[in-house]
């Protein structure tokens, strides 16, 4: 009887184990004998997407998120943060299925909800603009580009949505646009440098790095948005996330996150879009 209640309880306790796997934070020795730490796994993006993250010329992760989360490191010593560089499908895939904690510098929609928990605190925004030729000063915003055409854009991409939004507001003044199945900066920069469409809805930073290498003659016209970017859970870290958006708001009501923000953007995205809009443009005055 007794070897049988002891094999009862070991399977017990190895069912516990398995069923706490799933998404949950794991326990590591934090240096003192018996304290310990909880594990946050977090997965970033591989692929460079200056000021937010890219590599610095000693290979170190360096940007504005990088630093938001060492900004959280700082308010929660009881956790050990670890981070993989992975590509975005594998970011989603490893929360899914709890393999990371959590990811960031996501956009909410309908589908990633339903699948997974997002912060409810944003932790900063990727502007949107209308590049256009250096020459051009006929478009600054969106209701400018009333019978224009716009570079296409994917029909599920996010900034393809802040076009069908402002289409259905404005009958018989839509922006024109074509679907393409996969959004490439570079190519929706080459089409406006030929002249084949009016502008390109692209993200700022994007939009300079390319340029930048690509060497063509456009500029901003104008700051057509601020898109909140969040932190994407496994479903099961709700109260992680409402540990995460205290501090989050914590640092935006004592300034550190629009300091970060105007380190590496030059500008403060937490304010109004006519304010970004008039930063950026004293940004590219200097």
């Amino acid at each position: 009887m007794k070897k049988k209640s002891i094999a009862i309880i070991m399977a017990s306790v190895l069912l516990a184990v398995l069923a706490g796997c799933g998404g949950k934070a794991e326990e590591a020795p934090a240096g003192g004998k018996d304290s310990k730490q909880t594990v946050i796994k977090v997965a970033l993006n591989n692929v460079p997407n200056p000021p937010f993250i890219f590599k610095d010329d000693k290979d170190n992760s360096v940007g504005y998120t990088v630093d938001y989360f060492k900004e959280l490191e700082k308010k929660f010593p009881e956790y050990k943060f670890e981070y993989d560089l992975v590509d975005k499908e594998a970011q989603i895939l490893g929360v899914d299925t709890g393999k990371y904690t959590l990811t960031g510098n996501l956009f909410k929609n309908p589908e990633r909800e339903k699948k997974f928990h997002f912060a409810g605190k944003e932790f900063g925004y990727y502007i949107t603009a209308l590049v256009v030729d250096k020459n051009r000063d006929d478009i600054h915003s969106l209701d400018d580009m009333g019978g224009k055409k716009l570079a296409p854009l994917p029909i599920a991409d996010a900034l393809r949505s802040i076009i069908n939004d402002y289409n259905k507001a404005h009958p018989g003044k839509e922006v024109q646009i074509e679907d393409i199945e996969k959004f490439v900066v570079g190519d929706s920069l080459k089409v406006v440098a030929n002249g084949k469409v009016d502008a390109a809805l692209l993200n700022v930073n994007q939009f300079e790095e390319a340029n930048k290498k690509m060497q063509l003659d456009l500029k901003v016209g104008g700051i057509v948005s601020k898109e909140p970017i969040f932190l994407m859970y496994n479903k099961q870290q709700t109260e992680l996330a409402a540990e995460f958006d205290k501090a989050t708001e914590e640092l935006l009501q004592d300034g550190t996150l629009s300091k970060l923000a105007d380190k590496w953007l030059g500008v403060d995205f937490f304010k109004d879009v006519d304010s970004v809009n008039e930063g950026y443009k004293f940004r590219q005055s200097k």
